[in-house]
C-alpha cells in the first residue's frame, strides 16, 4: 500500500503558477487523478503583464493551446528579442535575440569568424547577422517559415507578451473542461502527519477540509505550504543581486506596436516594458537601499510611453531560492519555490520546467528518496545557473554615474559566473554546461552588448583567407536583410490572425 498511486493532487493558490500546473496535471495524467485547485479572489496575485521566453511554446503543444486564440484571450503579442538600454554605458543599446546568430562555418563557431573580422574593421554590427534581432529592430514579425529549411526564415525563435491575470483566467477555463476542481477561500490551517510531518490536509474559513497526497505550493512568496508550514528554509542571493523591489504600473499603448521587451537601466535598478493588445505593461525593479519608493515611482511615470491607468503598485521580494524546492509532499512552485528578477524573462519558464521536472519525478505514495534529491539537485542547478546569467548584466556594466552601479561592477561574482568570464575575456569561448537554459548565444549577445572584447579568437578561424571570411559574413548579412525585407509588420501580423475580440 505504502508504494500505491497516490489519488488526490491538491494546488494551493491560483495565478500563472497554479493554474499552469493544473492544466498541464489534467492534461498528462488524462483525468485519473483527482486535482484540486484551492484559491482565494481576495489575494492577488503578482503577475502584472508577463514576458517569456521560446520555451512557453513547447507547454503551449503539451496542453493542446492554439497560438492564434491564445493571444485573442490573453490581449497578447509576439516576442522576438530583449532590449537593453544603458546596461553598458549610459546612452548603450542593444538586443538579446531569440534564435541563433549567423551560420557556423566547418567546426568554428559562426561569432569567431565575427570576433576577427570586429577586431579588423571589417565585420558589421553583431545584430546584423540575426533575423531576429534585425525583424525587431524593424518591427516586423513572422513565425519560422518551416518550409525553407536553409534560410533565415526557419530560424525565426519567438515568445510572448500576455496579460497575466487574463493568462491564469484562460488557463482556468482549460483547467476546468478537464475536470480540476476550483474552491474559492482562504487557508486558515494546514494539518500535518504526525509520523513523518507530511501536509495532510488545508482548511478553509468556512471550515471545509481538503485533504490530499501530493500538495502544490503556489502561494507566492509567503510559501505557505513550503515555508510556512514546514519551514524549508530560503538562500538569499541579494548579495548578488541586491534589487529588493519593484513598482508597477500599466499606461496607455504607444503608437508602435514593438515585437520585443526593453529593460532601461536607471540609476539604482531597470524599468520594464511589455507591450499588450491593449495596454503596455511597466515596472521599475530597484534597490530601497540606493532610491526611496518615492523616487524609483516617479522615475518609473516619468518613463512611460502613455498615460498611467493606475497607481504604482510595490512589490516587495528578495532574491534567491528555497533550500529544497520539493519537501516531504509538497512541491513548491513559482515565487513559492523562488525568486530571480524578471530581467531574462525567466519567471514562467521556471514554472515551466518545474512542472516537467514534476512529471518527469511523478511520485507514488512512497514518494522515494532518490527522486526527491535529484528533483532538487535539477532544481537548484537551473537556478543557479539562471542566477549567474542575471549577474552577469550587472557585473559587466561600466557606468559611473551612481553608487549602485559602481557596486555591482566591482562585487565578487560566483565562481561559475566567474569562469565563463574569464574564458571569453580569454579567447572569446562561450561554456554551456549541463544543458542549462541560456546556450552560448545568449551569453555572446550578453557579453558583447556590455562591450567585454576577448582578447583573443580562436586560431582555427586563421584557417579561412581574411577575404573568404569577409565574403562569408557578407553573404550572412545579406540573406538575413532580404528575409527580413519580406516580413510584415507585427501589428499588421497581429490584426490579421490573433487581435483580441472587442
Amino acid at each position: 500500500m505504502h508504494n500505491a498511486n497516490i489519488k488526490n493532487i491538491v494546488v494551493v493558490g491560483g495565478g500563472t503558477a497554479g493554474w499552469m500546473t493544473a492544466t498541464a496535471l489534467a492534461t498528462v495524467l488524462q483525468g485519473q487523478y483527482r486535482i484540486h485547485v484551492v484559491e482565494s479572489d481576495e489575494i492577488g496575485i503578482v503577475g502584472v503583464g508577463e514576458a517569456t521566453i521560446p520555451m512557453i511554446q513547447r507547454f503551449n503543444q503539451v496542453v493542446g493551446i492554439d497560438e492564434n486564440e491564445f493571444l485573442r484571450e490573453t490581449q497578447g503579442s509576439f516576442k522576438l528579442a530583449i532590449e537593453f538600454v544603458n546596461w553598458g554605458k549610459p546612452g548603450d543599446r542593444y538586443m538579446h535575440g531569440f534564435g541563433t546568430i549567423g551560420q557556423d562555418l566547418g567546426t568554428v563557431r559562426f561569432d569567431q569568424y565575427w570576433q576577427k573580422m570586429r577586431k579588423l574593421g571589417k565585420a558589421d554590427e553583431l545584430a546584423a547577422y540575426s533575423i531576429t534581432r534585425m525583424a525587431a529592430r524593424a518591427n516586423k514579425f513572422m513565425p519560422a517559415r518551416h518550409d525553407v529549411p536553409n534560410s533565415p526564415l526557419n530560424q525565426i525563435a519567438h515568445a510572448y507578451h500576455f496579460d497575466a491575470s487574463l493568462y491564469a483566467r484562460y488557463l482556468r477555463k482549460i483547467a476546468e473542461s478537464r475536470g480540476v476542481v476550483r474552491t474559492e477561500g482562504k487557508i486558515v490551517s494546514v494539518s500535518q502527519h504526525e509520523a513523518d510531518g507530511f501536509v495532510d490536509a488545508v482548511t478553509l474559513e468556512n471550515d471545509q477540509r481538503i485533504s490530499g497526497d501530493l500538495f502544490i505550493d503556489c502561494s507566492g512568496f509567503r510559501g505557505l505550504l513550503i515555508e510556512q508550514t514546514l519551514q524549508t528554509g530560503y538562500e538569499d542571493w541579494s548579495h548578488w543581486l541586491p534589487c529588493d523591489r519593484a513598482q508597477a504600473v500599466p499606461c496607455e499603448s504607444a503608437a508602435e506596436f514593438l515585437p520585443y521587451t526593453r529593460a532601461t537601466a536607471h540609476r539604482a535598478g531597470w524599468q520594464w516594458r511589455i507591450p499588450l493588445q491593449h495596454r503596455t505593461g511597466n515596472g521599475h525593479v530597484y534597490c530601497s537601499k540606493y532610491v526611496s519608493d518615492d523616487e524609483a515611482a516617479s522615475v518609473l511615470l516619468a518613463n512611460l510611453d502613455g498615460k498611467p491607468l493606475a497607481d504604482p503598485r510595490v512589490i516587495r521580494f528578495k532574491t534567491g531560492m528555497r533550500n529544497k524546492a520539493w519537501n516531504k509532499n509538497v512541491v513548491a512552485i513559482g515565487l513559492a519555490g523562488g525568486f530571480l528578477e524578471p530581467l531574462e524573462s525567466t519567471s514562467i519558464h521556471l514554472i515551466q520546467s518545474a512542472i516537467a521536472r514534476l512529471i518527469d519525478f511523478f511520485p507514488n505514495q512512497g514518494f522515494n528518496a532518490v527522486d526527491i534529491a535529484e528533483y532538487n539537485r535539477q532544481s537548484r542547478l537551473e537556478y543557479e545557473r539562471i542566477r549567474d546569467f542575471v549577474i552577469l548584466h550587472y557585473k559587466l556594466n561600466q557606468r559611473e554615474d551612481s553608487d549602485f552601479w559602481k557596486d555591482c561592477a566591482s562585487m565578487q561574482v560566483p565562481d561559475s559566473l566567474q569562469h565563463k568570464i574569464d574564458l571569453f575575456r580569454a579567447s572569446g569561448r562561450l561554456l554551456r554546461i549541463d544543458n542549462e537554459l541560456f546556450a552560448e548565444v545568449g551569453w555572446l549577445q550578453v557579453f558583447e552588448g556590455q562591450n567585454l572584447v576577448p582578447e583573443n579568437t580562436n586560431p582555427l578561424v586563421d584557417l579561412q583567407t581574411e577575404a573568404d571570411t569577409i565574403d562569408y559574413l557578407e553573404s550572412v548579412r545579406e540573406v538575413v536583410q532580404k528575409c527580413v525585407a519580406i516580413m510584415p509588420d507585427h501589428a499588421a501580423y497581429i490584426a490579421q490572425y490573433c487581435a483580441a475580440r472587442s
